[in-house]
């Protein structure tokens, strides 16, 4: 029991607890020389029931700072799922509260740590798996080293790389280490450059990339590598879901005081309840789509890094509705930031 949660301010407990235990007291003396006990008697018996009652009303004070040492032992343990229980609105009570946010953000962070460990683990095996075969087969004379081949082996290495570059952007962000050079980058030939290197990378899936930027001069004050950084990823994203044969358009036009690029595919889309989940780390493409169909690949990390750059100029990105396809919107200052 906790009869003094009511009251806001710890110096009003002991108030109330002094005057109590004062209070109690002095009726027990009094009610036994009432009675002819005498102060042999009344005075022992008087302070023990003072104690009494003090140890009532401070044992409902204390119950949260029991249950946070408690707590504290058992996170120590790796145990983050121990809350306190926060009734009281006193100080004590707003270090509980703060003391049950603490833990439930130390297991998120523990909770992240495994993953990452487990994600980054997967990620890694998959391409030095793939690169091994590869290269055991050219040594044991079962493949020969011809373009195609290399080609394969090639791709796996350019796989690690992406991986090992996300990582260390990542490692930047947690780290503040990261600025930005804004100068005015012309959209239409920053697209279209975009385009061009997204069109090397499809392979033979037979897709094309329009650009509609208007106006055609439009530009948007950003850092060009990582507004590069930015796109390269989407349109990633875009190829691999794609269907043969489809078109990945990108649009920029200016929408009031921004600058708005899309990026435009036929691909499954995603559903609307785990558009807001993309952006996080880790969180890959196998989730339900607007189709039904199951959405597989990419390390969980190109997005997340898309969502840190475009906020570090400032602006958002989202999975716009549309009726066909994924739009990915990104929406940035048309101005310079001061």
């Amino acid at each position: 029991m906790r009869p003094l949660d009511r009251f806001q301010s710890i110096k009003i407990k002991l108030g109330i607890l002094v005057a109590a235990t004062v209070t109690l007291s002095a009726f027990v003396t009094w009610l036994g020389l009432y009675n002819h006990l005498g102060p042999t008697r009344t005075l022992p018996l008087a302070i023990v029931v003072s104690l009494v009652g003090t140890q009532f009303l401070a044992r409902g004070m204390t119950s949260p700072l029991r249950e946070m040492t408690a707590a504290a032992r058992a996170m120590a343990a790796g145990d983050y799922s121990q809350r306190v229980q926060a009734t009281s609105r006193d100080e004590v009570g707003q270090l509980a509260q703060a003391f049950n946010t603490m833990a439930q953000d130390l297991g998120s962070a523990d909770t992240l740590r495994r993953e990452l460990v487990a994600n980054v683990s997967h990620e890694l095996r998959t391409p030095v798996t793939a690169l091994q075969a590869q290269l055991e087969n050219i040594v044991d004379g079962v493949s020969e080293a011809d373009p195609a081949t290399m080609q394969v082996a090639l791709a796996q290495t350019e796989r690690l790389g992406r991986l090992v570059a996300y990582l260390l952007d990542l490692s930047r962000i947690e780290a503040g280490a990261v600025g930005l050079d804004i100068t005015d980058v012309p959209l239409q030939e920053f697209l279209e450059d975009a385009a061009d290197g997204a069109a090397l990378v499809s392979g033979d899936k037979g897709l094309t990339f329009p650009v509609v930027v208007t106006p055609a001069d439009l530009v948007v004050p950003a850092d060009p590598e990582r507004l590069h950084q930015v796109v390269a990823n989407l349109l990633h994203n875009a190829v691999r879901h794609s269907p043969a044969g489809e078109e990945v358009r990108m649009v920029a036009s200016r929408v009031g005081p921004n600058v708005r690029i899309e990026v435009i595919d036929h691909g499954p889309g995603i559903a609307q309840a785990q558009r807001s989940q993309v952006f996080e780390r880790f969180v890959r493409g196998n989730m339900p789509t607007t189709t039904g169909q199951i959405s597989t690949g990419g390390t969980g990390l190109g997005l997340a890094i898309v969502r840190w750059a475009v906020e570090l100029h400032g602006g958002t990105i989202e999975v716009a509705d549309s009726e066909v396809g994924c739009t990915m919107r990104l929406t940035l200052p048309a101005q310079r930031q001061p």
